[in-house]
């Protein structure tokens, strides 16, 4: 059976900080994120199935992605729940609606593990989770393979 790859591309736009950072990023700061989404699988060879040839439709793929992070993250800030971070939550949730608390620090290759565990539990049973790439500027990304993680 001939195992084919498909990739998807999302993009978003969301800030976030980075506590305790020693550099420029420990401000507040912003991305617009482009994330590629690989799956693996063997095409249906069942020519009486509609999804015939296809390892997976395109739309499946791109309405799980939008609700694991595209719908959750665009123009979120993204903060890491801590408790120094309380009084500046609580001050930016009296103003603002889209904050989403992690319980990691909200690096690019830390955000690729949530969205790898995300994706993955939500794929159909004969399509496995290959690849991520999320890059955080136009020249820096950060990926994930799912055979690293085995």
């Amino acid at each position: 059976m001939t195992k084919i790859r498909l990739t998807k591309e999302f993009s978003f736009e969301a800030a976030h900080m980075l506590d305790g950072y020693d550099g420029a990023c420990r401000e507040i700061h912003g991305h617009s994120y482009r994330l590629f989404v690989t799956v693996r699988g063997v095409p249906v060879a069942d020519e009486t199935n509609p999804k015939a040839g296809m390892v997976m439709d395109f739309g499946l793929l791109k309405q799980i992605v939008r609700e694991e992070v595209v719908d959750r993250l665009d123009h979120a800030f993204v903060v890491r729940d801590a408790a120094e971070n309380d009084a500046l939550l609580k001050s930016l949730a009296a103003r603002f609606d889209r904050i989403v608390q992690v319980d990691y620090q909200p690096t690019c290759e830390n955000m690729l593990t949530d969205f790898a565990e995300r994706i993955a539990r939500r794929l159909p049973p004969r399509i496995e989770l290959f690849a991520l790439r999320l890059h955080e500027t136009a020249t820096s990304y950060a990926e994930w393979f799912a055979d690293d993680n085995r």
